[in-house]
């Protein structure tokens, strides 16, 4: 549930700052806007462009919160546990939900910085659980048809270009 008048409480998000850098930049000062976690980018551009010569702005915000209901396992504990009575449960903490395609972090700099916010945004999407791969969507087709990427549950698994001859006849045929 989100967080609102009938569902108040809940711990407090673990990010605090959502907005990083300088703020206060004119729009046509920091031309470019890259779309894709927070440390890390941070980090990176503090080193490679200063501190004042960008902004980071993350769009997702953690207003979900997430409930347990506690449940003892030890011997004597048949007076707490009520079953599903009252399992509605007391908060634990809060979630940010995203969609498929959404923005989750913005950075606006000057042109020359471009490099350095594309290295960036690569490093911060590899700190995300899921769903986030080491390919472009263009390397990601060209290696299915390829069969060089293998359904695997949820992911895929890459196949090198090395290993003993009979693998790969088995993937042609």
């Amino acid at each position: 549930y989100p967080k609102s008048r009938f569902c108040r409480g809940g711990p407090d998000a673990k990010i605090r700052i959502f907005d990083l850098g300088r703020k206060k930049a004119k729009v046509d000062e920091f031309l470019l806007c890259g779309h894709a976690a927070r440390i890390c980018a941070n980090k990176y551009m503090v080193k490679s462009c200063g501190k004042d010569g960008f902004h980071i702005r993350v769009r997702l915000h953690p207003f979900r919160v997430i409930r347990i209901s506690k449940m003892l396992s030890c011997a004597g504990a048949d007076r707490l546990q009520t079953g599903m009575r009252g399992a509605f449960g007391k908060p634990q903490g809060t979630v940010a939900r995203g969609h498929s395609g959404q923005v989750i972090m913005s950075i606006r700099t000057k042109l020359q910085n471009k490099e350095h916010v594309i290295e960036a945004l690569r490093r911060a999407k590899l700190n995300f659980p899921w769903g986030f791969t080491k390919f472009n969507a263009d390397e990601f087709e060209n290696m299915v048809a390829e069969k060089r990427l293998i359904p695997d549950g949820c992911g895929v698994k890459y196949i090198p270009n090395r290993g003993p001859l009979d693998k790969w006849r088995a993937l042609d045929s």
